[in-house]
């Protein structure tokens, strides 16, 4: 047939970058229904993951092994600490990339994330392996490397090795058959990605992909115009036009073909030409080269590390930036999972630093571009580092202007990636519609009826003598009262609908109960006792915390969720606000507080060095009003509420700060019958799951309604169901 033929006669490249277009353009013309080919897509990269880690397991044990131990001690050294130095310099090229990204204004609801522990940067656990087996099956990659640095070094002075050399010879040519075959089925995965990608994310989500890669392409071209060759041209006796002519074709054939297997006789080949040019050849130096090329393909390139780049993009993306506390362990962490493949490498780094796992999948789309330039950059990255470890054995490598050449790459980066910044700022449309979604939240269910209930009137005597239960039924309504600035507890929509977290509780109670709603709006909280208390309303809605105090004039039912305590602050004040240690060295510290003084009192225990200014209304403190607060005391879960409608602001929880209040309804003092009915009503939402659906859609904002179906041709031009 000639479509088989002329699937045949195309290249594996070309066969991928066809799946990828097509997968595209079937996502969009089908829509959401193309999400069902996730499964392919997973299955895909699984078989991707498969043979990663055996395979560094081997080729690193045998890499090494094959050393003696002059050419070991002549060449390690040397060896080692050139390619320290080049790993330091392509991390710190990669901290700077967050520079170009976008300064796009984002919020979103709160995550469980949020008041997560921080996974610990534990180097036993990480890096020395108890159980080798246990670290393979877990996919540890830093121990399963270092496993195999140490069994390569110990395997140089065995002797009768050449039978267990020919074994990791023969695992790692057969691993490799196994990933040729599984790389016959790229096109096939890499059409279910794109498909499942373009069906079911938004046209936001895409854009941001394209922030992306716009900044890899920039940083693969600084890295190979800029870095490499410069060192090559200021340490050692090659010039710049020398390396770049020399590796060229090596460099276009690994972009061509994908792999830098097959370009590994050429590198060594190129590398003794250019050697013996500059009367470099000697037995040390091919030595050098002979067993370097080979060695440090199974080492972290600077193709393989500028993926990494993704982790800082993804925290970016959901609009978690990685502190700078974090970014040592990031370049520690991140040259060490770069020995193994990126299938391996990214999924655990997004675990590592608490990002959704499904941000892999943009990943993927991406590197059906990224991946061939981290490949043409990986054989520029063998021809540098051989001809670097070559003149150090000579004594001709400038360590100084190395470091020079590395110093003045980084500054050229930077101003680079301030530039790439504005101007992606700029070029690539984006517009926050937190706002919107947040204001355009309706009801889960349809809501009870509700009558007109617009001033207060107190219960006769003869009905306060009654269990308030009993008159709440025989009057057929409840009376409900709210505070303003109560979100996401109570609050009015943009159809002036009063929704939020506790009215979805409470219209279900009136449903259970063939009641009807009668709503009106409290004025000032501390009425609240005496108004529940003479029956002009029954319940208090607005998140109230549980405190002593409010115990003595209120019954409360058993509390159903808690505030997370935090702090609501300016963008641009979050990581210096981000470790509850840093903050208490801070001076002239000042935090907004309001509400109840009982929590108050425990908020001082943990910042003892500031000042507590009297700040009730959040809304004012957003507007500005309070220029001399540093940060705001707030529920976490209620200041996520508020950087959706004021996204200049976050809602954080500093590292070492853990308290909570626990949140419930307010009932009148003294009606034990009214509070054990409604402690009854609630643990019946909790068995039956209610109460977590009104969380989730309420708090952590897991609103499907709120959602539109994705566009696509066939359903919004033809007009097609599927």
């Amino acid at each position: 047939m000639p479509i088989v033929k002329f699937y045949k006669n195309l290249s594996p490249f070309k066969r991928v970058i066809i799946a990828l277009l097509l997968g595209i353009s079937s996502g969009i013309f089908i829509g959401e229904p193309m999400g069902n080919l996730e499964i392919i897509g997973n299955a895909y990269i699984r078989l991707l993951q498969m043979t990663v880690l055996p395979y560094v397991l081997v080729s690193i044990i045998g890499g090494l092994g094959r050393l003696d131990s002059n050419m070991a001690a002549s060449i390690g050294i040397r060896a080692v600490k050139v390619i320290l130095i080049m790993w330091l310099a392509i991390m710190c090229t990669l901290l700077l990339l967050p520079l170009a990204y976008p300064n796009w204004e984002t919020a979103g609801f709160f995550s469980s994330s949020m008041v997560a522990e921080q996974t610990k940067f534990n180097l036993l656990e990480l890096y020395i392996p108890s159980n080798i087996f246990s670290s393979l099956s877990e996919t540890i990659v830093p121990a399963v490397v270092l496993f195999s640095l140490l069994m390569g070094v110990a395997l140089i002075n065995v002797k009768n090795k050449e039978t267990f050399l020919i074994l990791t010879s023969n695992i790692g040519d057969s691993l490799m058959k196994v990933a040729s075959y599984v790389a016959k089925l790229a096109p096939l995965g890499i059409f279910a990605i794109s498909a499942a990608a373009a069906g079911t994310l938004e046209v936001a989500e895409l854009g941001r992909l394209q922030v992306f890669l716009w900044v890899y392409l920039i940083a693969a071209a600084l890295l190979a115009f800029i870095l490499l060759p410069l060192i090559i041209h200021w340490a050692t006796p090659f010039s710049y036009r020398e390396i770049l002519s020399t590796a060229g074709e090596a460099v276009i054939t690994a972009l061509a073909t994908g792999t830098v297997l097959v370009v590994l006789p050429m590198i060594i080949e190129r590398s003794k030409a250019l050697l013996a040019k500059h009367d470099m050849d000697c037995e040390e130096t091919y030595a050098t080269v002979d067993v370097l090329v080979p060695t440090a393909y199974s080492f972290p390139t600077a193709g393989s590390l500028l993926g990494l780049g993704f982790i800082l993009f993804s925290a970016w993306y959901v609009g978690s930036p990685l502190g700078l506390e974090q970014y040592f362990s990031f370049v520690i962490m991140g040259a060490l999972t770069a020995f193994g493949k990126m299938a391996i490498a990214v999924p655990f780094l997004l675990d590592f630093y608490d990002l959704p796992a499904d941000q892999f999948q943009l990943y993927l789309l991406g590197s059906v571009i990224t991946g061939r330039f981290a490949t043409a950059l990986a054989a520029l990255h063998g021809f540098v580092v051989t001809l670097l470890v070559a003149s150090a054995v000579l004594k001709k490598l400038n360590w100084r202007k190395m470091t020079q050449a590395i110093a003045l790459h980084l500054v050229i980066t930077f101003a680079v990636m301030v530039a790439a910044g504005i101007s992606l700022t700029h070029l690539i449309p984006y517009q926050y519609d937190g706002i919107q979604t947040f204001e355009a939240m309706q009801p889960m269910n349809k809501p009870v009826l509700t009558e007109k209930y617009n001033e207060l009137s107190p219960l006769s005597n003869e009905d306060l003598q009654k269990s308030r239960i009993q008159v709440i039924t025989q009057r057929g309504s409840i009376r409900i009262g709210y505070f303003a600035t109560s979100l996401p507890y109570a609050f009015r929509n943009k159809d002036n609908i009063l929704v939020g977290f506790e009215m979805e509780m409470l219209n279900e109670l009136a449903r259970d109960l063939d009641l009807k709603l009668s709503i009106i709006l409290i004025e000032n909280r501390k009425d609240a006792p005496a108004l529940l208390a003479n029956g002009s309303i029954d319940i208090t809605v607005g998140g109230q915390a549980i405190t002593p105090q409010r115990a003595l004039n209120v019954t409360f039912s058993d509390s159903y969720t808690h505030h997370t305590a935090g702090l609501l602050l300016a963008d641009s004040k979050r990581d210096d606000f981000n470790d509850l240690y840093a903050i208490q060295s801070m001076k002239k510290l000042r935090l907004g507080v309001s509400g109840d003084g009982y929590y108050t009192k425990v908020v001082e225990q943990y910042f003892p060095n500031a000042t507590f200014v009297n700040t009730p209304n959040v809304r004012m403190f957003l507007k500005g009003k309070h220029n001399n607060v540093d940060a705001l005391i707030f529920s976490t879960e209620a200041g996520s509420a508020w950087s959706m409608l004021y996204p200049q602001y976050s809602a954080i929880v500093p590292k070492g700060l853990k308290l909570k209040a626990p949140v419930a309804f307010s009932l009148p003092k003294g009606e034990i019958e009214f509070a054990r009915f409604i402690n009854t009503w609630l643990k019946l939402k909790k068995e039956n799951g209610f109460q977590q659906q009104v969380y989730n859609y309420w708090i952590l904002g897991k609103n499907p309604k709120a959602k539109k179906p994705r566009w696509s041709v066939i359903k919004d031009v033809f007009g097609w169901r599927i």
